[in-house]
């Protein structure tokens, strides 16, 4: 999901609102003016129609990629900067105004942070030093875990997958430095050295807690051991998807069962949520072995990993030294980086995980006005409509599924921009302190929140991003979409300027049609319309989407990224097949439009070609390398060039469009297309 769109130099102008007595020139056109009409459309579609802007546009020092994503967010950055520079002004008349100020002026302190080091931690590491067995390790972490730092394990509270309408305790496996399992085991080169770099990395963080050179190296190697075991048991990406295996219930005094040596009860006290009477665990294996591991592991060696763990976890929030060792591994090694992102940027960031929705009050009075958000409001009607018409001409489909599934789509909820009910965020202690410890009481209190939860109906209203986010979401447990409105926003362009085919191209399919899909994907059709991980598929149904989506899972898999890395077809499967559909939805939606039914060029561009280059706006951009390589292993989702080129392949309206032929590099026989929704 994103949206888009350039800042041609042209608009600076208008954009500061520059005073002149000259006729302002007309915006450039908004997908013309980033293409490369070099390349061949089926050859390389995204490069054909973000080409242009590519080669202008290198990526700046500071960024791992630069694409439309990061020009919406340099507007957003500045409207919340405003926000916080006003509220800071504001600060004396209490309220929301104070609670930004003080958590804006503390992050910005840097004369006072450096000052503090690493004292503002000294406590958690006096109660590290504390331990003394396994009760008083279990102990420690789960207060870790209130704050917002989690060793050994994950838990978080959600809806109960099997039964939407309850709160559920999760268990998960976790306890990583690394992105995930497969960054300590793969063999391939650029992961090796990325392995090797972690631990010269986490002994040098060890340094800065105090650690001597040759201790700092011995602890860093006994950290790696420790994770390594851990990884071993955990699951892979793709593993991870399926919600069937991951849905494991056990009653609070069974989980003893696959860890006799920790007292579950105690711990759920400990985090709050001693009331529980189940839990959730998503991979049993993993508890089995990190009960190995606590009953086998050296107590030493446990302090030692959970000094690592407070340092990694907290890194952000204190002196130079860490915020600069921190960026030289996670963000130059391994995403690419050259250089920090500005300061205050990093604090916005910091500040939106915190409060965002706070923020999120104060930015829709300004920025989302309702036209707009009426106008996306009613493209969902229209994407919902032309679902409908699909499911209804499905040949593969039988009658029982077709059913259920058109009740899903009609039932299914909408939010357009912002909640109707905003949270209170009145009992979150923020102060001007120690930056750190503002975001260990801001990861206090979201903990709280979702405790308080547990026991109580589950609230439809609520929403999991700001309304500035430029994103957008599907939740299958309430079965919603989610369109915050920081996902309109348009950088040099207002709305009204933007076209038809260009917004039923980058808005309706690459985010509405991308999310309401979401609920009929691999992983998103195994819930029912009330949320419920269900079977209500027949077999033979069922039988027939697997065989279509095995279709894209080979595509996928073929695509070459990075040196010898590919995209893996089976852990994207749900992203790709949101893609595809969005792009099938959203020119079913805009072919009922005026502007298509008229067929007027427009900057020398059909209607039809507009759509698919509009589409493809919402990918504008390129990454570094590094980043690429990471991304193919940690996210579901395809690179951008491949979330054009790979869906595009498989729509015979864009092969029409644009006159793709045999011998194109994009061309795929029929037989060969995916053909799901």
């Amino acid at each position: 999901m994103k949206l888009q769109v350039l800042l041609p130099a042209a608009l600076l102008c208008g954009l500061m609102a520059c005073q002149n007595n000259d006729t302002p020139a007309p915006a450039p056109d908004v997908v013309a003016a980033n293409m490369d009409t070099t390349v061949k459309p089926g050859d390389d579609f995204f490069l054909y129609a973000n080409g242009g802007w590519i080669k202008q546009h290198p990526i700046p020092d500071e960024e791992t990629r630069w694409d439309i994503g990061q020009l919406v967010n340099e507007e957003i950055y500045k409207r919340v900067l405003s926000i916080n520079e006003k509220a800071v002004a504001d600060s004396n008349t209490g309220g929301v105004s104070k609670k930004l100020a003080d958590f804006w002026l503390s992050a910005i302190d840097t004369v006072s942070i450096e000052q503090a080091g690493i004292q503002p931690l000294q406590s958690d590491l006096d109660k590290v030093n504390a331990i003394t067995d396994v009760p008083s390790l279990l102990q420690l972490i789960a207060g870790w875990q209130v704050k917002g730092i989690s060793p050994a394990f994950s838990q978080f509270i959600y809806q109960d997958s099997k039964n939407s309408e309850q709160m559920a305790l999760y268990l998960y496996q976790g306890g990583l430095g690394l992105p995930n399992r497969d960054y300590y085991f793969n063999t391939d080169s650029t992961t090796t050295s990325k392995r090797n770099a972690y631990v010269k990395h986490v002994a040098r963080m060890m340094e800065l807690l105090g650690d001597d050179t040759t201790t700092a190296a011995n602890n860093a190697r006994t950290i790696m051991k420790l994770e390594t075991r851990l990884a071993k048991v955990s699951r892979k990406l793709e593993a991870l998807r399926d919600p069937y295996a991951n849905y494991n219930k056990f009653a609070v005094t069974d989980i003893k069962r696959l860890a006799p040596s920790v007292d579950w009860k105690t711990w759920a006290t400990n985090i709050g949520a001693g009331s529980v009477d189940s839990v959730i665990i998503g991979q049993p294996e993993f508890f089995r072995e990190l009960e190995t591991a606590l009953t086998t592991v050296p107590i030493k060696d446990w302090k030692v990993y959970l000094r690592w763990n407070l340092i990694n976890g907290s890194a952000d929030y204190l002196s130079k030294p860490f915020v600069d060792q921190d960026f030289e591994f996670y963000a130059k090694t391994m995403r690419g980086a050259k250089k920090q992102r500005p300061r205050w940027k990093r604090v916005l960031d910091s500040e939106k995980g915190a409060m965002g929705e706070l923020v999120g009050q104060l930015f829709v009075k300004e920025y989302f006005n309702e036209t707009a958000k009426k106008r996306y409001s009613d493209m969902v009607e229209a994407i919902r409509s032309a679902l409908k018409d699909r499911i209804n001409k499905l040949e593969w489909m039988g009658d029982s599924t077709r059913e259920k599934a058109l009740h899903k789509l009609a039932t299914m909820k909408k939010k357009v921009g912002y909640p109707d009910k905003w949270k209170d965020f009145s009992a979150m202690k923020i102060g001007r302190g120690p930056y750190v410890l503002n975001m260990q009481q801001a990861n206090a209190w979201w903990h709280q929140y979702t405790v308080n939860k547990l026991g109580k109906p589950v609230d439809r209203t609520e929403w999991d991003m700001p309304p500035q986010e430029y994103n957008a979401y599907y939740n299958p447990s309430n079965n919603e979409i989610v369109l915050p409105a920081g996902i309109f926003t348009v950088p040099g362009y207002r709305d009204e300027q933007l076209d038809d085919a260009v917004v039923y191209g980058y808005a309706a399919a690459s985010t509405i049609g991308h999310e309401i899909t979401h609920g009929f994907d691999d992983e998103g059709r195994q819930f029912d319309a009330n949320g419920n991980l269900v079977s209500w598929w027949t077999k033979e149904d069922e039988a027939k989407f697997n065989k279509r989506a095995q279709v894209m899972v080979n595509q996928f898999n073929g695509y070459v990224v990075v040196d010898t890395l590919r995209i893996n077809g089976k852990a994207t499967l749900g992203e790709n097949i949101a893609d595809l559909g969005g792009i099938l939805l959203g020119w079913d939606a805009f072919r009922k439009t005026e502007q298509y039914k008229k067929g007027e060029k427009l900057a020398g561009y059909t209607p039809a070609q507009r759509y698919f280059l509009g589409y493809s706006l919402g990918w504008l951009g390129h990454a570094r390398k590094e980043l690429l390589a990471n991304q193919l292993m940690t996210d579901v989702h395809s690179p951008a060039q491949y979330r054009v080129n790979g869906p595009m392949a498989d729509v015979d309206a864009f092969y029409e469009t644009f006159d793709i032929k045999p011998g194109d590099k994009l061309y795929r026989p029929d037989s060969l297309r995916v053909k799901i929704w």
